[in-house]
């Protein structure tokens, strides 16, 4: 259960940066490769808002899969939680490999801590 409240913690402070981002906080450096430096285009700012609902479903599902709360998910939550793990793989090495330093640096780490509590939840840990 550990594992499932630290992975939800990390996801609201995420959407909250991506909520930030969609409200034109000039972090475009933390993202995309700080292809956009300063505020996000529009485009990309409404993006940002499709991202939070993105890490609310696999909130859900971690949080399902973990006993915290959506008991009647579990079912789905048994596998999504693995598609979970799966993104955060792909977001890791993304992440990792920016040509951003601050990309690198900040959301680099949060997406190895959500991988490794992704994962922990699905093994059941």
């Amino acid at each position: 259960m550990v594992f499932s409240w630290i992975y939800i913690v990390l996801s609201v402070i995420i959407a909250l940066f991506q909520l930030a981002l969609a409200l034109g906080a000039p972090w475009g450096d933390f993202t995309l490769g700080g292809r956009y430096p300063g505020k996000l285009p529009p485009r990309l700012r409404m993006a940002a808002l499709v991202q939070i609902g993105i890490l609310f479903l696999f909130a859900a599902l971690v949080a399902s899969r973990g006993g915290v709360a959506f008991a009647g998910f579990s079912g789905a939550a048994r596998i999504g939680v693995w598609f979970v793990a799966a993104f955060f793989v792909l977001g890791t090495v993304l992440n990792l490999s920016s040509p951003s330093k601050k990309e690198r640096i900040v959301m680099g780490p949060a997406n190895i801590i959500a991988l490794v509590c992704a994962v922990a939840v699905a093994l059941g840990l």
